[in-house]
């Protein structure tokens, strides 16, 4: 009775709405001796689901949870019973990923467990010895310990007057330490790290403050020891070294220094911002404030972080060993050793952890799932599990193995896509130097070119299927025969990465654009190119016209008609005061569409050169547009996730399609909205962004959700029918989705 109760979709639904996936994670490792005793497989079945998506399932509204089971490998039990549930409802429509069980991805990822409890943003934690526990600390004042097994809450504690900063459990994990801002410990100001020493029995602890001071307190004589001096601003962070005789401190003075434990005597000092100044600035004019560290397991190194690079030192002489640049569009929060001393995982503002390999510096798992920054993270003991806390109120738990693996395949998110005969062909860039021609019915890969010298930055195919194209970060263009894969012709059209690059109905004629103000017209089977000059900045994006012109839109926030043939503009739109970010082409043509940067979007008519409507109710960035079949809709959507749909004959708006779900105020789209597709009844609109959604444009309510494994998606691909949908996520996982 219990393994029927529990291996049900309805009771996941059910239970979760009232306590949370959390508390029925820990009742799966609860019940297990009696769940396993006809089959384990299922019980884990139900529990990796509930693991992978406890983020979602603590939503409101509640999401659909038959949706969710349909992501799941099609050997599950659970997505075997969501495909019987979703076959019996009506009313209803499901999506079906194709080629789930050959998942191109980065990373298999794999969350044992996930802790959702309080209700503000978890900062840091850390596991104890046994690695059964953790603690997490919302922004209140009582810490809060969970069984890491299944995430089950064992105790809270009312320790503080003000909010906690940072926890701690000793060697033994007999005993969990906290600081806070309420001055407790005996610092004169805010108290940010708290760490014991890593001998079991002898309790020590080293706490950091803004005062600028580290001291080490001897628990089990109930004094202060020692109190080092020497920083000039606050310190962030602390540790001791392994064998307990050092301590390491970090400052927002853009120093890291190294302290010795029994005397409290400064033993060395490591100018870190002398590794960010530029060659003209002196160390006094940099400011770098240094985050935190971590020991190797013999001590010989510590690893340093400050803004967005990992710095490796050699105790002895404290020289650079080396460096890593982890991103150029995020900082890190937090880094740790793995206790093998060949990975370290990054804490990365963006919502992501990151894995790298010291020794060889590559970078080998991207694990994304928090949906906000992410403050910390540290590995177990032995290495084999790793936490992660974040904003998004969750402290999730990664196998270190599983989301090291690596697939054979990682896909950039520029892809085309041509549905033919019922089949659906796929040409994308994958591992960055290789062109990838895929079946998407059945995964197939039909044709693989050579690694190429320079990355393949975009590409496209011909609609006979007989040839493609890719632009490179070089500026060099390439035609290539789709039957064996061989390169026909070759073109320098470029000085910087070429952007986009499509075949003329003909198929004989390749446009092209890069990141400058000029538009590429070159015939690559006569060798012969015309330059399309008359933009001020560079191009945003082009489509052909029915009547063989070009369209053209650009930063400069104009547009702009081009024949091809001659090269010469014959119509030009002074279309926004910002960067014209879309345009769509209305399904008679006699209307285009333009958004912008400025907030607006607009309909101009291409006989009469003006506007016919300007719609002004977005209050973001309006990426994308799109207009129905009919005639009688334009689509918009924005940067905060809005999508409004609006009447094309009078500009009213129609329809607005909520940004928010409930009470509980996220954003429906998980960021952007960057791609809109209608229905060919022009009563259903598909959009992508932080996940896919499809929705009821006579009612703007949302009719289904597809969450992606990754995020920002940039474009849709619909077959004409609307019944099968591609598109490619952050991580370079390949979606083919089946309505």
């Amino acid at each position: 009775e219990l393994r029927d109760l529990m291996f049900s979709l309805d009771w996941i639904k059910a239970k979760t709405e009232l306590v949370g996936p959390a508390h029925l994670i820990h009742e799966y490792v609860e019940y297990s001796s009696i769940l396993d005793q006809k089959d384990s497989t299922v019980r884990e079945n139900f529990q990796e689901f509930l693991s992978l998506n406890g983020h979602l399932l603590g939503r409101q509204p509640f999401p659909d949870i038959i949706q969710l089971g349909l992501c799941q490998p099609e050997t599950s039990e659970v997505y075997q019973q969501a495909k019987l549930h979703a076959q019996r409802e009506t009313g209803t429509f499901y999506l079906e990923w194709i080629l789930e069980e050959t998942e191109r991805n980065v990373t298999n990822i794999n969350l044992p467990a996930v802790c959702l409890e309080g209700s503000q943003p978890a900062l840091k934690k850390t596991s104890n010895q046994p690695a059964s526990n953790l603690v997490k600390y919302p922004y209140s004042r009582q810490p809060k310990v969970f069984k890491a097994e299944s995430g089950e809450r064992l105790l809270e504690i009312n320790a503080h007057d003000d909010e906690i900063l940072c926890c701690a459990f000793s060697a033994d994990g007999e005993f969990v330490a906290t600081c806070s801002s309420d001055k407790k410990v005996k610092h004169s100001e805010q108290v940010n790290c708290c760490q014991f020493n890593n001998r079991s029995g002898q309790y020590l602890l080293a706490t950091c403050s803004n005062d600028t001071y580290i001291k080490i307190w001897d628990l089990n004589e109930k004094y202060c020891r020692n109190t080092m001096i020497g920083h000039e601003n606050s310190v962030n962070h602390c540790r001791f070294s392994p064998n307990d005789d050092c301590v390491a401190s970090c400052s927002t003075d853009g120093t890291v220094k190294l302290w010795e434990a029994r005397s409290g005597n400064e033993l060395k000092s490591i100018e870190i911002k002398d590794f960010f100044k530029n060659a003209d600035e002196q160390p006094d004019d940099v400011e770098v404030l240094v985050k935190c560290c971590s020991w190797s397991r013999n001590g010989d190194m510590i690893l340093v972080v400050a803004k967005n690079k990992l710095l490796l030192f050699d105790i002895k002489t404290c020289g650079l060993l080396t460096q890593v640049i982890v991103s150029h569009h995020s900082t890190i929060q937090y880094c740790d050793f793995c206790p093998g001393d060949e990975l370290v995982a990054v804490a990365l503002a963006h919502c992501s952890v990151e894995l790298w390999n010291i020794k060889s510096l590559s970078k080998v798992a991207y694990c994304r799932g928090h949906m906000s920054w992410v403050h910390c993270v540290t590995f177990s003991p032995d290495g084999s599990l790793f936490l992660t806390s974040s904003d998004d109120q969750t402290i999730r738990i990664w196998e270190t193995k599983k989301v090291c693996k690596s697939s054979d395949a990682v896909l950039k998110s520029e892809l085309d896509v041509v549905f033919h005969n019922g089949e659906v062909m796929i040409l994308a860039i994958y591992n960055q130097k290789h062109l990838q021609l895929i079946n998407g019915n059945t995964d197939n890969v039909i044709m693989q070119t050579a690694a190429q010298e320079s990355p393949i930055s975009c590409c496209c195919l011909s609609e006979d299927l007989k040839f493609a194209a890719f632009g490179q970060e070089s500026g060099t263009i390439k035609v290539l025969q789709l039957s064996d894969g061989k390169i026909l012709k070759s073109w320098e059209a470029y000085r910087t990465s070429v952007q986009h690059c499509r075949f003329t109905p003909d198929c004989q004629t390749l446009i092209s654009s890069a990141h400058d103000s000029v538009i590429q017209v070159w015939n690559w089977q006569l060798s012969e190119c015309v330059f399309l000059r008359g933009h001020k900045e560079a191009i945003k994006d082009f489509r052909l016209l029915e009547n063989g012109k070009l369209l053209s839109w650009s930063f400069d926030g104009t547009v702009k008609v081009w024949n091809v043939t001659t090269g010469n503009p014959e119509k030009d739109f002074a279309c926004h005061g910002g960067a014209v970010l879309s345009c769509a082409v209305s399904p008679d043509g006699s209307k285009f569409s333009s958004t912008s940067a400025d907030k607006t979007a607009k309909i101009w008519s291409f006989e009469s050169s003006s506007v016919l409507h300007e719609l002004k109710d977005h209050e973001a960035c309006v990426r994308c547009c799109t207009f129905s079949p009919d005639n009688k809709l334009l689509a918009t959507g924005d940067d905060k996730g809005e999508i409004r749909i609006w009447d094309v004959l009078t500009g009213a708006l129609l329809h607005f399609c909520s940004p928010v779900t409930g009470d509980e105020g996220e954003p429906t789209h998980g960021g952007w909205v960057t791609d809109l597709s209608f229905s060919p009844d022009s009563k259903m609109l598909v959009s992508s962004g932080g996940y896919l959604k499809w929705w009821n444009v006579t009612t703007g309510e949302s009719l289904q959700t597809f969450y992606t494994n990754g995020t920002n998606l940039k474009s849709i691909h619909v077959s004409p029918n609307f019944k099968v949908y591609v598109t490619v996520d952050n991580l370079g996982i390949l979606y083919v989705l089946q309505k």
